[in-house]
Order: C-alpha cells, then sequence, then structure tokens
C-alpha cells in the first residue's frame, strides 16, 4: 500500500542490478549498478565485479548512499585522478539517486584517450546502465505501535490506511497495529489517534 506523502519522506534507488556495455577507440567500458542501503553493501558489491573482472586494466566506482546522498565515495582505481571515479558520481547525481553504487570496468584497448574524453567515457558508460535502471521509492517512515480496543478499531484502521505505507495487526485481548507512518505525517497522526478515540488509543514508537 502506497499512500500520497511529502517530498521529503521520498527519495528514489534502483529496483534491480543493471549492466551496459560500451566501446571507446578500442577500450571497453562495462558499467554495473546495483542498490545499496550501506557503505558496506556498496563495497561489497565492489569487490563482487572486482572478482567478476579480475583481469581487467581499471574497476573504477562510486556510491551514494541515504535520503540527502551525503554519504558517498568514488575510486578512479588508477586512471588519471578526477576522470572516472567523480564523472559515475556525477553521473548518479544527474539521475538523482541514491543507495546505489556503480562500478565501471574497463579494458584497455591501446590506444589512451586524454583526460576529458576518457571522463566523458566514464559518464557515459555510468548514464547508460542508469537508463536501464527502473527507479524505485524509498519512503523515509517511522515505525509505530498502536494499541486500541475492539470499540475503537474502525476508527483506528481508517486512521491507519489513511496515513501508512504499510501495517501489520494483531487481535488479542486489545489490537496492536504496527504501521509504517511517513516522518511528515507521523506526529498529527499520534495526535489524530488519541484525539479520534477521546485517548483510549495510543501510539509508542519502535523505530525512527
Amino acid at each position: 500500500m502506497i499512500t500520497k506523502s511529502n517530498d521529503t519522506d521520498i527519495y528514489y534507488s534502483i529496483e534491480a542490478r543493471e549492466r551496459y556495455e560500451s566501446k571507446v577507440k578500442g577500450s571497453r567500458f562495462i558499467a554495473t549498478a546495483s542498490p545499496a542501503n550501506s557503505k558496506w553493501e556498496a563495497m561489497a558489491f565492489i569487490d563482487t565485479i572486482k572478482a567478476e573482472f579480475f583481469d581487467a586494466t581499471h574497476n573504477t566506482w562510486a556510491y551514494r548512499i541515504g535520503y540527502d546522498g551525503l554519504e558517498y565515495r568514488s575510486s578512479d582505481d588508477g586512471e588519471p585522478s578526477g576522470s572516472a571515479g567523480k564523472p559515475i558520481l556525477f553521473a548518479i547525481q544527474k539521475h538523482d539517486l541514491t543507495d546505489i553504487v556503480v562500478v565501471v570496468t574497463r579494458y584497455f584497448g591501446g590506444t589512451k584517450l586524454g583526460i576529458g574524453p576518457l571522463a566523458r567515457a566514464y559518464a557515459d558508460a555510468a548514464s547508460g546502465v542508469l537508463n536501464l535502471c527502473s527507479k524505485k521509492p524509498v519512503f523515509r517512515t517511522i515505525t509505530l505501535k498502536i494499541f486500541c480496543t475492539y470499540e475503537d478499531y474502525q476508527t483506528v484502521k481508517k486512521l491507519v490506511i489513511r496515513d501508512s505505507i504499510d501495517f501489520k495487526e494483531s487481535f488479542q485481548d486489545a489490537i496492536e497495529i504496527v504501521a509504517d507512518i511517513p516522518i511528515s505525517k507521523s506526529e498529527n497522526f499520534a495526535i489524530d489517534i488519541q484525539n479520534q478515540t477521546s485517548g483510549r488509543a495510543g501510539t509508542v514508537i519502535i523505530n525512527n
């Protein structure tokens, strides 16, 4: 279930791994993109690509993590400084993606490209694979546990359906609902739960 969310509640990653290949003056550029939820996941993916293309001239890369994309890193892997990692990172930023890692593998074809053309080749390869990727929305939520009586269930359920990205219900002596609420809606949601049940129902933050 997806509800309308404030722009501050959502950012975009990619659905799945993709690969794109291009050639420039005999050199092969193989770009591989993958979702990555952390820098450790990104580095593990980079190691996987390095193992796959162990005989490549270079395995250059960049990753960008988090809602604001401020956790990032890039590597030229032996190419001239700024000619590979940064162009890959700029391509990721241009596509407005995060929680993502891109590795561009190069097999040297015998002709040196020069700094400018080399940077363009890496940027084009990164953009090529990103154009193949399907964007995936990532919601910034707070997980709340809602307690209510059977008497208030329908009232509470309407609020949960209105605001949550996802929820699960547990029916025992009382009802417990665990719901993922967009950050921008969480405070008003908790207030509405209390007000519309005259304080009989309440919420507890279990993850943020």
